[in-house]
């Protein structure tokens, strides 16, 4: 992520109604109101989500819960005025309880979010997300790091997440989503096959 979204106003705090009014082919998040400009993917994590996307899209072909990638507004913590100041936009997400669709997001907690992070991720960044995730009672919660080809999984148990980190070539079972593996040799090559 880059700097904050200044308006010419000087705005400090923006909501999601004022997320809505912008016309802008630039994709945003807002964090407690901060707006902040998100990079264009890279084509490493451009692979590593179409190899995800592929792997639980086979697994939930007929099922009753979706798969989504980004861009998707996820309103942690929705309020019917749009004066919510939280919106995220998750790389990969599940959800499983259809209420939760409007037409032009997902009104509270996914299921499952995958974020693929990047250089411009910080560490502040992905502790403020791990809390907003974990707060909002996020099922479970994957934070893949293609430089060092790890996956953090943070598996929600009794309001707390509980982690365990994968890499090079494990399978990770995928604990909403019984019977689901992930191998994750595959996410790390460059032409699976």
């Amino acid at each position: 992520m880059s700097d904050p979204l200044i308006s010419e106003e000087e705005k400090t705090h923006y909501t999601y109604a004022d997320y809505l009014a912008w016309e802008t082919d630039k994709r945003y998040e807002l964090m407690d109101g901060v707006a902040y400009m998100m990079a264009s993917p890279s084509v490493i994590h451009q692979r590593i989500s179409r190899e995800l996307t592929l792997q639980f899209g086979s697994f939930l072909r007929g099922k009753s819960c979706e798969l989504f990638a980004a861009p998707l507004d996820v309103r942690l913590f929705p309020r019917e005025d749009h004066t919510d100041d939280t919106v995220l936009q998750p790389d990969l997400l599940v959800v499983c309880d259809k209420t939760k669709l409007s037409k032009g997001s997902c009104d509270g907690a996914p299921d499952l979010v995958i974020e693929i992070v990047s250089p411009s991720n910080t560490v502040q960044e992905i502790v403020k997300k791990f809390n907003y995730y974990l707060d909002a009672g996020v099922r479970e919660y994957w934070v893949i790091n293609p430089e060092d080809k790890t996956v953090q999984v943070h598996v929600l148990k009794d309001g707390h997440f509980v982690s365990t980190i994968y890499k090079n070539d494990d399978t990770i079972p995928v604990s909403i989503l019984p019977g689901l593996g992930i191998d994750l040799k595959s996410i790390w090559e460059e032409n699976p096959t």
